[in-house]
């Protein structure tokens, strides 16, 4: 679905840090459109032991651990 967009798209975050992500929605037919499956997914896994501070798309391909967060979206008409 592209209609929501999440700002920053991705991340690194050191432990006890926190981030503020931004979720937007561009204009549709509300009413003609079918927004009950509509959600945003959160995945985020630990990263490798001396990882720099930039996001690697790898860290999710490989044996470890991803745990994902499904936010169900809910519309004001």
């Amino acid at each position: 679905m592209k209609r929501l967009g999440v700002d920053p798209p991705c991340g690194v975050l050191d432990p006890k840090e926190a981030v503020l992500l931004a979720v937007s929605c561009d204009a549709f037919a509300f009413g003609q459109e079918d927004t009950n499956n509509d959600r945003i997914t959160v995945e985020w896994t630990n990263t490798p032991d001396g990882a720099a501070k930039q996001f690697r798309r790898e860290w999710f391909q490989g044996d470890g651990m991803v745990r994902r967060k499904n936010l169900p979206i809910e519309y004001n008409p």
